[in-house]
């Protein structure tokens, strides 16, 4: 093996560790946002969005100056586009932690099970991408499971759907631009910046809680490594989907869910019956025959 080939398998195997270490940490982290259970939900994610942008922009400031925003600004389309972007993860970042500490640990799980399908739809309805019979099956399967939950508990799984369509528009506003993930992400923690911080010194004044203060030590100090637990996974997985294939990553993102839907039944004792099993059931089926098609394809020789 020369060197050259030892250095590209020595990057591989480092960004595959990285990138399973990040799915396994947003997996895990509804443990520390229910830490947090004191905190109205608005005040974790305001802090959640200003400490996240000043280690994201801190980071890209030491990496590469200015340049990447100079990049991102010569493209015509990429700040409105990062405009819509973030309001879609802010809608994201906020139903889930409210989700959380709500007793909802199981329909987060949920939603992002059913997020790689809802992107599916969308590249279809909007990108005009074209579907296999096998992938079409796939997401029937899905639209199964999540209208048998629907039957089941009277109503639709909303938070689940939230999660499931505002990270699925999320993706597909970023795929529509052509940005470094970090970069990009800077620039929408930006926008998401002062309203952020205005929100929080709003609360300060007596509306609602304190920007410091108002919760003891132990949670100030918990959001402020809330920032940590944000932008941490975010420039790992940026790392790591540089350096392995795609459809790894496609199978790695299934930690992240699966390790929350355990969280749910085993760690916050949230009820899983045999009806919701069923449904879960139909959806991991549909995500089985997604994979396997996908895997299937990515071995077939080229021009088949």
């Amino acid at each position: 093996m020369s060197a050259v080939d030892s250095t590209t398998l020595q990057e591989q195997r480092r960004g595959l560790a990285i990138t399973a270490f990040t799915f396994t940490l947003w997996g895990l982290v509804p443990v520390y946002w229910h830490l947090l259970k004191a905190v109205p939900s608005q005040q974790i994610i305001a802090h959640r969005i200003i400490w996240s942008t000043v280690l994201v922009v801190a980071w890209l400031l030491l990496s590469s100056g200015t340049g990447w925003w100079r990049q991102i600004a010569a493209q015509p389309r990429a700040l409105p586009t990062l405009a819509l972007s973030s309001l879609a993860i802010a809608f994201n970042w906020g139903l889930y932690i409210w989700a959380i500490n709500a007793g909802h640990v199981i329909e987060t799980s949920l939603g992002y099970f059913i997020n790689p399908l809802v992107s599916v739809v969308l590249g279809v309805v909007v990108l005009k991408e074209r579907l296999r019979g096998l992938q079409w099956l796939a997401v029937a399967c899905a639209a199964a499971g999540v209208a048998w939950l629907t039957i089941d508990a009277g109503t639709p799984p909303w938070i689940a759907l939230g999660l499931a369509c505002s990270f699925g528009l999320y993706g597909l506003l970023r795929k529509l631009i052509s940005v470094d993930p970090v970069a990009g992400l800077g620039i929408e923690s930006l926008y998401l910046f002062l309203p952020a911080m205005g929100f929080a010194l709003w609360s300060e004044t007596g509306h609602g809680g304190g920007f410091f203060g108002g919760w003891g030590w132990r949670n100030d100090l918990l959001l402020i490594v809330g920032g940590v637990v944000t932008a941490l996974p975010l420039i790992g997985f940026a790392y790591g989907v540089k350096r392995i294939p795609l459809s790894l990553v496609g199978i790695l993102q299934y930690i992240a869910p699966s390790l929350g839907l355990l969280l749910g039944v085993f760690f916050f004792r949230e009820p899983f019956d045999t009806a919701k099993a069923v449904g879960f059931a139909a959806i991991w089926t549909g995500l089985l025959l997604f994979i396997g098609d996908s895997v299937w394809r990515s071995r077939q020789p080229i021009g088949r």
